[in-house]
């Protein structure tokens, strides 16, 4: 191979179409996909996350919020979906930090391959990793007492549409990842995003009993929609509204911030 063909400047070459790009996401997804496997210790957010969250919240705080933690596991695990998807996403931009702290994006530079299949392989791993993450979480209520009281079919959308939106919040992550200077600061940053986030919704108490000025934060956050999309799904109910809000906000998030990390990533490349 060239030296022309390895130059960086060749990551640019708008000749690169969309088949190639396709190959050198898969290519990267894998390489991904075997760095997991190297290191399966990568893997313990994502294995054990779901059943902590769940045992901490349903034991300790079941009784008190719902009165029953039979109740409780019916309205919390819906929610669990999406902040699980969150929490997974989130850890997407330390990882990233640290690529291009240990020189592995050097790497990538000198390679003949489209810069945005970098960060899309990115995404599909993750994708991998937060649908393991999911079964587990689904899996480990079911033995507990969950009811799936629609179907199977339900319980996949509610898995998708967490899916969807914690995607779209990897963008945020891998932004934060190339903006920043540290692995601490991305960590940092990203407590300061999904804290407010997690709490701040319907997803481990309703709403009702909060002051005005959170319920108000409440009515907009994306998480609140999700949640109550989930549980829709899993116990029945409405879904038009929440569905809509969540699916608005994921592509609203992709299409602001994709573009940006993306360009980011040209400029620190």
């Amino acid at each position: 191979m060239s030296a022309a063909t390895l130059a960086p400047g060749h990551l640019d070459d708008p000749r690169i179409g969309l088949r190639a790009n396709l190959r050198h996401v898969g290519a990267l997804t894998r390489r991904n996909l075997m760095r997991i496997k190297a290191d399966p210790e990568s893997m313990l957010d994502a294995l054990l996350i779901p059943i902590i969250f769940t045992l901490l919240f349903v034991y300790v705080f079941g009784g008190a919020v719902s009165g029953s933690q039979q109740d409780y596991i019916q309205y919390m695990i819906p929610g669990l979906l999406g902040t699980t998807g969150l929490n997974l996403a989130m850890s997407v931009g330390t990882g990233l930090n640290s690529d291009f702290q240990s020189g592995v994006m050097d790497r990538f530079r000198t390679l003949p391959i489209g810069r945005s299949a970098v960060l899309l392989s990115k995404i599909a791993a993750e994708t991998c990793r937060a649908l393991v993450s999911f079964t587990i979480l689904i899996g480990f209520a079911m033995l507990i007492g969950l009811q799936i009281k629609t179907g199977i079919l339900e319980l996949l959308a509610a898995v998708g549409l967490s899916l969807v939106f914690g995607m779209s919040i990897v963008w945020i992550s891998m932004l934060l990842g190339m903006s920043l200077r540290s692995v601490q600061a991305v960590q940092g940053v990203g407590m300061l995003v999904i804290m407010p986030l997690q709490f701040g919704s319907s997803i481990f108490a309703p709403t009702t009993t909060m002051p005005g000025w959170l319920q108000a934060f409440t009515e907009y956050n994306p998480l609140s929609a999700l949640a109550d999309a989930c549980r829709s799904l899993i116990n029945g109910g409405p879904l038009a509204h929440s569905v809509t809000v969540v699916l608005v906000c994921s592509a609203v998030i992709t299409a602001v911030t994709a573009p940006l990390a993306v360009a980011r990533f040209r400029k620190r490349t």
